[in-house]
């Protein structure tokens, strides 16, 4: 089996779970248009905006990882919010994988530094979706809200241009650094992902678990207090209501 062939590129798998009712539902209800570009471009706004950024409630265990628990929890993060946005896809007919890359994220909190000890992100997760031919990145993680309060430039998709993160913000500092490929996958190579997070973020995951450390901080509070990232006038780390 090719993984780069499209019709592989339909089942269901265990972390991008296309055939659970929540996906089935949420792709029915949010895939509109006359084409497939036009109903992943729906897709992809669906999953950016509709669930929270949170890289601090992060849960690395199979359930934890899997595109219906984002519906179900109302927030993820890269990897997550990308494999739901390819199950959603693939709930609509539209081919999609995963694909993977090791940035340096700008967009990171001190909390976050001293736990991860780096600001290397590896595993960083977005969409590969099979549109008019041929293979287009979609990257639906950080939502519009987050994006408007933080002065960072959201990302668009229109189905036909890799939708990568920006290498700056609005104000011209760096965002994020795209370092290594690891390839685009079928599912979520979840053993794979979280050996290399326990060796490469010793103090990230609780007891050697699943959970991270900084599940019961708040991210967005964190975030706030970064130099350079201050919120727009009048909106607080509150503006945004919990999911």
């Amino acid at each position: 089996m090719s993984i780069d062939d499209p019709q592989t590129c339909l089942a269901s798998a265990s972390i991008v779970d296309s055939d659970h009712a929540l996906v089935r539902e949420f792709a029915a209800r949010h895939a509109r248009g006359e084409t497939d570009r036009e109903r992943a471009v729906a897709l992809y706004y669906a999953v950016r905006d509709e669930f929270r950024y949170d890289p601090y409630r992060i849960d690395l265990s199979e359930r934890g990882m899997r595109a219906s628990t984002v519906i179900e929890i109302g927030y993820g993060w890269c990897v997550t919010k990308a494999a739901l946005l390819a199950a959603a896809c693939r709930a609509a007919g539209i081919p999609a994988r995963m694909g993977f890359a090791d940035v340096r994220n700008h967009l990171s909190t001190q909390r976050m530094r001293e736990t991860m000890e780096t600001d290397i992100f590896t595993w960083h997760g977005y969409a590969d979706l099979w549109l008019e031919g041929r293979w287009v990145k979609a990257t639906p993680a950080f939502n519009l809200t987050l994006c408007e309060r933080f002065g960072l430039l959201p990302l668009e998709f229109d189905g036909r241009e890799d939708s990568i993160y920006h290498p700056f913000d609005k104000s011209g500092q760096r965002h994020m650094e795209y370092l290594v490929d690891r390839g685009r996958f079928h599912d979520l190579p979840l053993a794979e992902l979280v050996a290399d997070f326990r060796t490469r973020y010793p103090r990230w995951l609780r007891e050697a678990g699943t959970v991270s450390e900084l599940s019961g901080s708040d991210f967005l509070a964190d975030v706030a207090r970064e130099p350079g990232l201050a919120p727009a006038a009048g909106r607080g780390p509150e503006a945004e209501p919990p999911r």
